[in-house]
């Protein structure tokens, strides 16, 4: 099995604008009002191995794409800054990952990142699952260069959702333009741990990422699957249809099963990238963050999950255990699982 690096291993400073300084927690408006020693380790491995979805106004700023407005302030989720005397509370946390090569004779295309950065005075952890589909090419770009483009929004701590939204849209154009043909896309479930005290999680597409908080499960990402009736809705609404195609999987029209993702060129006009996107508050009685490919979620429940991990302490043990699992119920996908374990 091959394991790689992408990023760089040091402290990674990133400027920030228009942030006060004295904020004490996040302004949680969206649900209120309605295991590695190093300290970066992003790898990957190719060869064995309740969420609202709401659209946000544009600012004034112009985007030259598809229209997609991705900036509203008032309902943006706040700011996103832990103060000194949550810093001191800190839990320590650990992360442990896994990934293999499933069975369907394409290669391995997911990938993963599981790093830990310092950014401003502030400990964050990274973690983010790609699935790539008819190729690697955009799950491994995404790997590079999707975090980088999120931190560097100048308004990311002002506001995430926004952030997140700007990001997803400014890197996809620039995966059509550059890195990909007509073939070749990918899922995206990216999370980022603020000091230990706060989570903005956002995705695209069917990889999973849920909370398991004293035992019980959360699930804190959207399916963007075809046959939901909202998903349909959108596709629909830009000139696209969904059918059922071989095996019985809704497909926009008749090819991607999936309603959002990044890439796919010959559907773009009818998918989009705008992701889902949550925070939420990390507390005592959280235990873990699992975030992981389809071909986990395609034969394990959320509960199965939350019960399989149940009394493990180590990330990485976790992972290995859920995609154990996830083969003994007949997974012949790739699987890519990445686990965050709080400890007391």
């Amino acid at each position: 099995m091959c394991r790689g690096k992408s990023g760089d291993s040091g402290i990674i400073k990133i400027k920030r604008t228009s942030t006060p300084d004295d904020v004490a927690s996040v302004l949680l408006k969206e649900r209120e009002g309605h295991g590695a020693d190093r300290e970066v380790d992003s790898t990957r491995k190719r060869d064995g191995d309740d969420v609202e979805n709401k659209d946000y106004d544009d600012d004034g700023d112009e985007d030259e794409d598809d229209g997609e407005d991705v900036d509203d302030p008032e309902e943006d989720g706040g700011d996103v800054e832990v103060s000194d005397a949550e810093k001191q509370q800190q839990r320590r946390v650990s992360h442990g990952f896994h990934l293999v090569e499933g069975k369907m004779k394409h290669g391995m295309e997911d990938y993963l990142v599981a790093e830990k950065r310092k950014m401003d005075g502030h400990d964050l952890g990274l973690y983010a699952i790609f699935d790539g589909h008819s190729g690697r090419k955009v799950a491994e770009y995404l790997q590079s260069h999707l975090f980088d483009n999120i931190l560097s929004e100048p308004d990311f701590w002002r506001k995430p959702v926004t952030a997140f939204k700007k990001s997803y849209k400014s890197t996809n154009n620039h995966i059509l333009e550059n890195v990909v043909g007509a073939r070749g896309g990918s899922t995206a479930v990216t999370a980022i741990l603020i000091d230990q005290k706060y989570l903005v999680v956002a995705n695209v597409g069917d990889s999973r990422a849920v909370l398991i908080r004293k035992g019980k499960v959360k699930q804190i990402t959207v399916d963007h699957e075809p046959q939901k009736e909202e998903e349909k809705e959108v596709v629909e609404s830009k000139g696209g249809f969904v059918i059922k195609m071989l095996g019985n999987v809704p497909r926009v029209d008749g090819q991607l099963a999936m309603t959002r993702a990044f890439g796919d060129a010959k559907v773009k006009d009818h998918i989009t990238v705008e992701p889902s996107v949550t925070i939420e508050k990390i507390d005592k009685d959280t235990d873990c963050i699992i975030l992981a490919s389809d071909g986990l979620w395609k034969v394990m429940s959320n509960e199965e999950v939350a019960e399989c991990v149940r009394g493990i302490e180590d990330g990485k043990k976790a992972a290995e255990e859920l995609i154990t699992e996830a083969l003994v119920k007949g997974s012949r996908d790739d699987i890519s699982c990445v686990v965050v374990m709080f400890h007391s």
